[in-house]
């Protein structure tokens, strides 16, 4: 099996390369520019939004995992560019030079409403208004309605192996969470769980939430870092935000190994 990545420097991809290399997968990357890699891996050159160089990147692969994304940013061209159109050439890159690949994407849980009444499902009527999960849903919908065959992941908060994602929460969340709200939660070890599993087709035609056995406050993250956060019994107005239902992974065999982030910490996966 051969698979495309893309995305394979940023904080997931980076540690998702690695693992799916351990396991036997030949793992093409996706590279804008000469980067180090793993030995066993293989560049190739290419850039999403120049649709001209993704067909010698996507020839003859089995599987295509497309991690790539902007967010974090206030230009909201770039974030619909990389999340939409980036995506939507690479779709249309795999339709004509790798039609039988499976397309396995990254998604958010933050397409989910934050007014939801329950933990957000993947059959959800889902609006989102911000640039990052609204681009992310309609890269989603691109795909479902590519032809091809098709995984999406929506990940939880995606954390461990020293990547330094959760030691930046107390700057993320000052003044803009509540600090009982709960954030579904997922270690970069069941990322690459997951992805092996969607690799295999157990996710094929699905939307699947990734998430651990444990939702878990945003005061007891930024507490677990050794930081600060003002304490509040006021009432939690989005008891639901960010925070997935992962029943449909479980019924998928999806079995997180690191299964909450108080366990990763104890074991030194942070």
């Amino acid at each position: 099996m051969t698979v495309l990545i893309t995305g394979a420097t940023g904080l997931v991809g980076s540690r998702l390369l690695p693992r799916l290399l351990a396991a036997g997968v030949e793992c093409r990357v996706l590279v804008r520019r000469d980067t180090a890699l793993p030995v066993e891996a293989t560049a190739v050159r290419g850039d999403l939004l120049d649709a001209d160089t993704l067909s010698a990147a996507v020839r003859d692969v089995s599987a295509i995992v497309h991690l790539a994304a902007t967010f974090r940013t206030s230009d909201a061209s770039s974030i619909w560019a990389s999340n939409l159109d980036g995506t939507r050439n690479l779709i249309e890159a795999a339709r004509k030079a790798a039609p039988r690949a499976r397309f396995i994407m990254a998604s958010t849980a933050h397409v989910y409403d934050p007014d939801a009444t329950h933990p957000g499902r993947e059959d959800d009527p889902v609006h989102p208004t911000l640039d990052y999960p609204a681009s992310k849903l309609a890269a989603e919908k691109a795909l479902r309605d590519s032809g091809l065959t098709w995984a999406i992941m929506r990940y939880g908060f995606v954390y461990g192996d020293r990547d330094g994602h959760l030691e930046s929460l107390p700057e993320l969340v000052g003044g803009r969470f509540h600090p009982a709200q709960r954030m579904s939660m997922i270690h970069h070890r069941d990322v690459a769980t997951a992805t092996r599993l969607a690799l295999s087709g157990e996710f094929d035609g699905r939307v699947v939430n990734i998430a651990d056995d444990a939702p878990t406050s945003v005061y007891e993250l930024v507490e677990l870092v050794g930081a600060d956060m003002e304490p509040s019994g006021a009432p939690l107005k989005n008891p639901w935000h960010i925070h997935m239902d992962a029943s449909l992974a479980r019924g998928l065999g999806f079995q997180p190994a690191v299964r909450t982030v108080f366990q990763a910490a104890q074991a030194g996966l942070l």
